[in-house]
C-alpha cells in the first residue's frame, strides 16, 4: 500500500500539486487520469521519486520516504517496476538483455539464475523464444509486454505505468491492459497507472484519482464514476462515447 499526505510541489514558486491525500491499495489497479496540465504527471514522478515533494509524505508500507537513508531508497527502487510512455526499451540491447537488465542492476545473481527468471516473464507475457530479437523487429504491443516483462522480472512490489496504451490500437491497447490488471492480482502489487484513456478507467480502473488544477477533484471506482454528479468529472469523461454508453447503461439499472 502507498499513503500519500497533503503532497505539495511547486516549479519556480508556482504551484503544481497543492495537497493531494490518497491511498493505493495492494493487488488492486488504480489509474490517475486528468486533462494535461492538471498536475498527474508531476504527481507520478513525486511517487517514484523522480521529483523531490515541497511538503506532505510519501509512505510505502508505513516508511516515510523522505525520512529513508539512501541504502532503504535504494531497497525500495529495486522493488518498484515502471513501464514508460513509448516502452523505452534500449535499442542496442536483445530483449533478453532489456528485461534482464534491473537484475543486473539490483540483483546479485548467477547468470543462469537470472535467465531464468527472464524465462520466465517473458513466457508470462506471451512472448517465449523472443530473447534474441531485437525491440526494432518487435510490434509496438510486443514493446510494452517487454516493458511489462522488464518492469516485473524483480518480483515488485509496486508497479507504475504512465500512459501504457500510448500508440497502440484499441485491441491491443485492451490487451495490455489486463494483462497489468492480471499481473497485479498474481503478484498482489500495488500498481498506479498514469492514463488518459477512458476504455483504461472502464476496463480495469478499481480506483481512479482525478486531479484537477493540482487538487484531488474526485476519486472512486469505475462504477461511480457513471453515477458522479461532480462537473468536473463529467466535463472530462463525457467526450468518450464509450463512456456516455456505459453511463446510460449504469444509469438505467439505478
Amino acid at each position: 500500500m502507498i499513503k500519500v499526505k497533503n503532497l505539495k510541489k511547486s516549479f519556480n514558486n508556482k504551484p503544481i500539486l497543492k495537497g493531494i491525500t490518497c491511498e493505493f491499495e495492494k493487488g488492486k489497479t488504480s489509474l490517475i487520469i486528468g486533462q494535461t496540465g492538471s498536475g498527474k504527471t508531476v504527481f507520478l514522478k513525486c511517487l517514484l521519486g523522480l521529483h523531490t515533494h515541497d511538503e506532505g509524505q510519501i509512505i510505502f508500507n508505513k516508511s516515510n520516504f523522505q525520512l529513508m537513508n539512501e541504502n532503504q531508497k535504494m531497497e525500495l527502487k529495486s522493488s518498484i517496476g515502471t513501464v514508460f510512455q513509448g516502452s523505452a526499451l534500449f535499442d542496442s540491447m536483445t530483449i533478453e538483455e532489456n528485461v534482464m537488465f534491473p537484475l543486473r542492476m539490483f540483483k546479485n545473481m548467477p547468470f543462469d539464475e537470472m535467465l531464468d527468471r527472464v524465462n520466465l516473464v517473458l513466457k508470462r507475457v506471451e512472448l517465449e523464444n523472443s530473447n534474441k530479437k531485437m525491440p526494432s523487429e518487435a510490434s509496438g504491443g510486443m514493446q510494452k509486454r517487454v516493458a511489462i516483462a522488464r518492469a516485473i522480472v524483480n518480483n515488485p512490489s509496486y508497479l507504475f505505468c504512465d500512459e501504457p496504451n500510448s500508440g497502440l490500437d484499441p485491441k491491443t491497447a485492451i490487451v495490455i491492459d489486463n494483462l497489468i490488471k492480471e499481473i497485479t492480482e498474481e503478484l498482489n502489487i500495488t500498481t498506479i497507472i498514469n492514463s488518459h484513456d477512458m476504455n483504461s478507467v472502464m476496463e480495469i480502473g478499481e480506483k481512479i484519482i482525478f486531479l484537477k488544477n493540482g487538487v484531488l477533484e474526485w476519486n472512486g471506482s469505475k462504477s461511480n464514476i457513471f453515477k458522479t454528479d461532480n462537473k468536473a468529472v463529467t466535463d472530462f469523461v463525457y467526450s468518450s462515447n464509450l463512456y456516455k454508453k456505459v453511463r446510460k447503461m449504469y444509469l438505467d439499472k439505478s
